[in-house]
């Protein structure tokens, strides 16, 4: 009985430390929307993956409440956007500006894209000019057995 009340009392401990305070929302719905709407455009420095809208980060949590200090006192958006670029970058943007500094990341995929169909298509050009006795044949099984069949038929 001692141990019930024990394991009871640690699921209920451990059930109370995982709670956690919900994050503010402001009184103006407008404003949270549009807390929200900027928020989306800004990526969580620690999950990486993420908008800070989306993220439960500490960090994440902090700058949309400085979103929503900033938007409270008559910032824009874009001025809440400038700010946030001025102080961590454009990788704080989750969709980074086309400029000389983003080029790989822009077009560095269809580049990866290009080489790859590129290198395929090379392979494939090679691969026609070779002679058919240049590829082995899957079904050659003559290594396996080292006697053709008239060997084996001799006694």
């Amino acid at each position: 009985m001692k141990n019930l009340i024990l394991a009871l009392a640690l699921c209920l401990v451990a059930t109370l430390s995982r709670a956690a305070e919900a994050p503010p929302i402001a009184s103006d719905p407008q404003l949270e929307a549009r807390v929200m709407a900027v928020s989306a455009e800004l990526r969580c420095l620690v999950c990486q993956n993420q908008t800070i809208a989306d993220s439960h980060a500490g960090l994440a949590i902090d700058l949309r409440e400085q979103v929503r200090q900033m938007l409270r006192r008559g910032d824009s958006e874009a001025q809440v956007i400038e700010f946030m670029t001025t102080r961590y970058g454009d990788f704080v943007r989750y969709r980074p500006p086309v400029q000389a500094s983003t080029w790989l990341l822009w077009f560095g995929p269809a580049l990866l894209l290009f080489g790859a169909v590129a290198a395929l298509l090379l392979h494939l050009s090679r691969r026609r000019t070779l002679a058919d006795a240049a590829f082995e044949d899957p079904f050659d099984d003559s290594d396996l057995h080292p006697f053709t069949p008239a060997e084996k038929a001799k006694p």
